[in-house]
């Protein structure tokens, strides 16, 4: 860990928030991010280029700096790749010995997960489909669902995801589309929070949306059941403004360069249920900074760190 995130992390602990204290009796704390690695490809493949070992290395540099205990990767080439980074990063003495990758109807590119953690139950959707404008359509990349054991006894559901790029295509709106994709994962969570809605439930991925479209809207949800936006800014020192409501205000929280016109976007998030909410360290949860972190990829990691403190599974 560089001394950047070692002093983040020892700060926060120093100066938590009120409501924010660890109880004596809690476990260890475990930290979730999600990571588009940008065409994490041993060779080129329909139009996508292959990644240099540069940037792949600089990838597993970055992974290895946030030591996070579950992963969730976008834009993974397949299996072959994903065990290229794992060996990677084991071979920097951060082993990730359980994963779940999966590709849907977009061949080129996987969803994948890896983890510390145990994989309890594996729930994968690689087939999801709807209508518009009187066509079915398939989900271009799959929802990558999984049970974990971050502790004994506590159980945490993820549903990673990759929405439709904001590129243009030609059989449809692309926004269109990637609200239809919103919908769907929505309703996954939507029937994972009714069966339980103390549900310790994490959504998270490449949603290629920013926080105020339809899509990212319909996908966090009223009422009850709403899923929070973590919102992790780029320092999570405990001094950042707030508006009247909390929420931290002229924060850096963008995730995303589009170098074409060289424009920076929140496009990744990691959305919580409430059940998850009182267990969320609001401080040690960041978008990673490292220094040339454009040379792993156009995207920037987003972190959150959780303390266990109930099972996950009361009704």
């Amino acid at each position: 860990m560089d001394g950047y995130f070692r002093f983040a992390i020892m700060f926060a602990l120093l100066c938590l928030a009120p409501g924010s204290t660890q109880d004596a009796n809690a476990q260890a704390p475990f930290r979730i991010a999600t990571y588009n690695v940008e065409n994490y490809l041993l060779a080129p493949l329909n139009g996508r280029p292959e990644k240099s070992r540069a940037s792949r290395a600089k990838v597993a540099e970055t992974l290895v700096s946030m030591d996070a205990d579950i992963v969730a990767l976008q834009e993974i080439g397949g299996s072959p790749a994903l065990d290229d980074l794992r060996d990677r990063l084991a071979k920097s003495g951060r082993p990730y010995p359980h994963f779940e990758i999966a590709t849907g109807h977009d061949t080129n590119i996987s969803v994948a997960v890896i983890s510390r953690f145990p994989i309890l139950a594996r729930r994968t959707q690689t087939r999801l489909s709807y209508v518009l404008l009187g066509r079915r359509r398939f989900v271009n990349r799959p929802f990558v669902e999984i049970d974990l054991q971050p502790a004994p006894g506590y159980r945490l559901t993820l549903i990673a995801a990759h929405l439709k790029s904001q590129r243009e295509v030609l059989n449809g709106d692309e926004a269109e589309i990637r609200e239809q994709e919103a919908g769907l994962l929505r309703q996954l969570a939507d029937a994972r929070l009714k069966s339980n809605p103390k549900l310790n439930l994490v959504v998270l991925g490449d949603f290629n949306d920013n926080q105020d479209t339809r899509s990212i809207r319909s996908l966090i949800g009223r009422g009850n059941l709403a899923l929070i936006d973590t919102r992790p800014a780029e320092h999570p020192l405990p001094f950042a403004a707030t508006d009247r409501v909390g929420r931290e205000v002229r924060s850096v929280t963008w995730t995303h360069h589009y170098a074409k016109e060289d424009t920076y976007s929140r496009l990744d998030y990691l959305l919580i249920s409430r059940g998850l909410y009182h267990e969320w360290i609001r401080e040690q949860s960041f978008v990673a900074s490292i220094p040339d972190w454009g040379n792993a990829s156009d995207h920037r990691p987003v972190v959150a760190t959780f303390i266990p403190n109930d099972t996950g599974t009361r009704e």
